[in-house]
């Protein structure tokens, strides 16, 4: 099945599914194996790979470039989280383009200003686009893609910009109008109040995402027993890297070199990952040892 087709099923499907943030290809590979069926293109942990803010410091270009790279490294379908759209309707169809042309199963866009500021900041203003701007946004997408199971994901920010529940439905409703696969609602409270409430109220038979970041000690149960079609598990793949290796660089230089006991992958699972044994494989086939002289 195409990863298109992979992620359209997902965003349909009648029971909760999970997908995992990755922000480079062996991130995505360890998605892949865990079982997952599908990668969240986190663009907080993709732009946070880089060393640079959540707020449109690294260039959608740049981000493309690690896409491919997770794109090559896993068969299951990435939906990929392109903040604003990088620009008006136009770059949106040119991202759309070369998306496709990585076998990047879909996108979400979020109806706030470009250059966007990350959504669980604190202290920061954030301002929505006008739904109508927005909504050209979607059509154009939906025009440009060539393959029809692509998927447009309209993430609202409503709740994040403190405009209500009945901002995020009339933004939905012309959203979905537009021609979007799914809706995000998207939410910063640490229960899941803001986003149940608006699945109540939500009657179009078109799929709703959460990313139950701040509210995740809600039971994945309430959020299925709801109705939402899938949940993002959005950075934590970033977050458990980034403790890991704070640990053990503490380690290595409090002891002045490697400690015994360090809990580290050893460096023959690096090269089952790199999938060195198809390599190997394809030496056989395809460069014969030279006839000894």
């Amino acid at each position: 099945m195409k990863k298109t087709t992979q992620l359209k099923t997902l965003l349909a499907s009648d029971r909760l599914e999970l997908l995992l943030e990755a922000h480079n290809g062996i991130s995505a590979r360890l998605v892949e194996e865990a079982g997952f069926p599908g990668v969240w293109g986190s663009g907080l942990s993709l732009s946070a790979s880089l060393g640079v803010r959540d707020c449109n410091e690294a260039s959608w270009t740049q981000l493309l470039d690690m896409l491919d790279f997770m794109s090559d490294a896993t068969g299951i379908p990435i939906l990929f989280d392109a903040d604003t759209g990088f620009g008006n309707f136009n770059n949106v169809r040119r991202l759309v383009r070369k998306l496709e042309q990585r076998g990047i199963a879909g996108m979400c866009i979020e109806d706030k200003l470009f250059p966007k500021a990350n959504s669980l900041l604190e202290g920061v203003e954030q301002v929505l686009e006008h739904p109508a701007i927005f909504a050209g946004k979607i059509r154009a997408a939906k025009d440009t893609q060539a393959d029809p199971d692509f998927c447009v994901v309209a993430r609202i920010e409503s709740f994040i910009a403190g405009t209500g529940l009945d901002d995020a439905l009339q933004r939905a409703h012309a959203y979905a109008e537009a021609g979007a696969d799914a809706i995000l609602i998207h939410s910063k409270k640490t229960t899941a109040d803001e986003v149940l409430s608006f699945r109540r109220a939500w009657e179009v038979p078109l799929p709703v995402v959460v990313v139950p970041t701040t509210y995740h000690t809600t039971p994945t149960e309430v959020l299925e027993k709801a109705g939402f079609s899938v949940a993002i598990c959005a950075n934590h793949m970033l977050r458990s890297c980034i403790s890991a290796m704070q640990r053990t660089a503490q380690a290595i230089r409090a002891g002045r070199g490697i400690p015994p006991g360090l809990d580290l992958a050893p460096v023959k699972e690096i090269f089952r990952l790199q999938n060195n044994a198809e390599l190997e494989e394809a030496e056989k086939k395809y460069f014969p040892a030279p006839a000894s002289r």
